[in-house]
């Protein structure tokens, strides 16, 4: 009986697992594959090199004023010194609101690359969704971006089939 029970287990349970399909796609390789993606990314870093030399420039001016003041300081009579603090302390306040704009959570960075880079990658997503549709995967894994696949046999790989879907040449 035991046996028999066994047996049932058995059947049905390698049955079913293996009508549930998985799949793998290397999303940086295919966003790697579209070309609105290179444009998008070279767009981005400009932006964010032009803003980082803004941001690089207000603290030289700072590093600067501190530096004069640092050697003048004993010289200076105490209604100078506390207004050359405070011109200071503004130009460092003003320096660290800049950083938070463009780059802190929610800034321009963010914003631009939301407006750039996430419509490509939700087409990506949108093709991934289809070809996973079409063949039956019940899950699909990305390889990119710190997963935590250890390991995926190459033939489980769907990221050109993905590249079709978007008609991109892989």
């Amino acid at each position: 009986m035991k046996t028999v029970v066994f047996l049932m287990a058995l059947i049905f349970g390698t049955g079913f697992a293996t009508a549930q399909k998985y799949a793998y796609i290397d999303s940086d390789y295919i966003l790697d594959k579209v070309p609105e993606y290179h444009d998008a990314k070279e767009q981005l870093n400009k932006l964010a090199d032009r803003w980082t030399k803004e941001i690089e420039e207000r603290y030289e001016v700072l590093k600067t004023k501190k530096d004069n003041f640092a050697r003048e300081e004993v010289l200076l009579p105490s209604e100078e010194k506390a207004k050359r603090l405070e011109e200071i302390q503004t130009l460092e306040s003003d320096a660290m609101q800049m950083q938070r704009q463009r780059f802190g959570v929610g800034g321009d960075y963010f914003s631009k690359r939301q407006e750039l880079i996430k419509p490509i990658q939700d087409k990506v997503y949108d093709a991934m969704q289809v070809v996973a549709s079409r063949r039956n995967y019940i899950f699909v894994f990305d390889k990119a971006n710190q997963s935590n696949l250890v390991y995926a046999d190459s033939k489980s790989d769907i990221s050109n089939e993905v590249l079709r879907e978007l008609k991109i040449k892989d």
